[in-house]
């Protein structure tokens, strides 16, 4: 899966959007927005998340943190981030590569408002080594994602 299964999502939903390619392989916001020659904010990290018998992705500004309050509020319960090995499983995607896009399994996907504040946002593309960019809403779209206010 990884970086081909966001090809392929992006080849048949939005031929436009391109994968770049990162010559160092980055896990952390900080180190892509250092790779891309951006601020850590506009990296959007995408969170693996047990919401009681639910699996979610939230995608955030690289900056946020999940504000477990805020997620209760919403989803009834208390988060739980998922182990590395369960989200990649889940997602097909490794850690530091997790994006919302070309997923091995369905998992819904919410995006903080934390992103909105950005014209664009580099989410990682299915590996350690590759982001995409485009606008925070466009994202949202291609997810099939709901806007959440779940971040401090």
């Amino acid at each position: 899966m990884g970086v081909a299964a966001v090809r392929d999502f992006f080849a048949s939903r939005a031929p436009d959007v391109e994968i770049i390619e990162q010559a160092a392989s980055v896990t952390t916001a900080i180190e892509a927005a250092k790779t891309l020659g951006v601020g850590a904010e506009q990296i959007a990290k995408t969170i693996a998340l047990r919401t009681g018998d639910r699996v979610i992705l939230v995608v955030a500004s690289g900056t946020s943190r999940i504000d477990n309050r805020k997620v209760k509020d919403r989803f009834g319960v208390r988060p739980r981030i998922l182990p590395a090995d369960e989200a990649e499983r889940l997602t097909g995607h490794p850690v530091g590569g997790v994006c919302p896009f070309g997923l091995a399994t369905p998992i819904a996907v919410f995006c903080d408002a934390s992103l909105l504040r950005f014209v664009e946002v580099f989410p990682a593309a299915g590996s350690r080594t590759a982001s995409a960019r485009l606008s925070p809403e466009r994202l949202a779209a291609l997810a099939d994602a709901e806007w959440v206010d779940v971040c401090a």
